[in-house]
């Protein structure tokens, strides 16, 4: 089952640390089969208040997205985007091909 690398960016400085971490993370991503899904796209808010930006990296599952976040290849360039942003950063699985909303009742 796919799973999700997730980062929720509230604010983030443009500027010469975070144009390195963006050359730099897919190359980051290829062992682990990571791929972006989205990526900075201004969201079309039909309830509530969103702000920032929304990137969504895919794995083939949540093993190996732990592996890509914690390999010495990620953890070397998220200085470059901790240091100019501010948000959360997450990992999910994803559901099965056939999910209906009612399986999360049975948890």
């Amino acid at each position: 089952m796919s799973a999700y690398g997730v980062g929720h960016l509230h604010e983030v400085t443009m500027g010469p640390g975070i144009v390195e971490y963006l050359e730099r993370i897919d190359a980051t991503l290829e062992p682990f089969g990571g791929k972006f899904i989205v990526h900075g796209a201004k969201a079309e808010v039909k309830e509530g208040d969103f702000r920032g930006d929304l990137i969504v990296i895919e794995f083939p599952d949540l093993d190996r997205a732990r592996e890509w976040y914690d390999s010495a290849a990620y953890q070397a360039i998220i200085p470059l985007r901790a240091d100019n942003s501010v948000g959360d950063i997450f990992l999910l699985d994803g559901v099965d091909g056939d999910h209906v909303a009612t399986d999360v009742l049975a948890t």
